[in-house]
């Protein structure tokens, strides 16, 4: 086996849950093959370098290894090899930098009063800087 369908290597792989979403992803353009798009019944070989643009993030895999049939995660991970960036991978983390968790109001206590309302406004303001 020297090739393989892009759609099968993806599912077999486990970058995505099922073949028909790998399918759809190279409908959609996210996939793409030596910097070339790629149609799922393109072919890949030992060498090609694809890109897959999945959850926001561009993640770019070299292929090591050819399979067809789906196997488990210790033996998929053999089959390539992650050229994604550090940054690539953690440019979402600064975003929940600072991100409070919800206010929490007991259970039974209701909405806020007005009077409520007014003294968590008053005490909140004091944090905004």
């Amino acid at each position: 086996m020297e090739k393989v369908r892009i759609d099968k290597w993806l599912w077999a792989v486990r970058i995505f849950k099922t073949r028909t979403l790998a399918s759809d992803n190279c409908k959609k353009a996210n996939i793409k093959i030596n910097d070339v798009k790629a149609k799922a019944s393109s072919q890949v070989t030992i060498g090609d370098k694809v890109g897959v643009h999945k959850d926001g993030f561009n993640l770019i895999f070299k292929i090591e290894k050819l399979i067809e049939k789906r196997v488990g995660a210790p033996l998929a991970i053999q089959c390539y090899e992650n050229l994604t960036t550090e940054e690539e991978m953690n440019k979402f983390s600064d975003w929940f930098v600072g991100k409070a968790k919800p206010e929490i109001r007991e259970k039974g206590a209701g909405r806020p009063t007005k009077k409520d309302r007014r003294t968590i406004e008053d005490f909140k303001d004091g944090f905004e800087d």
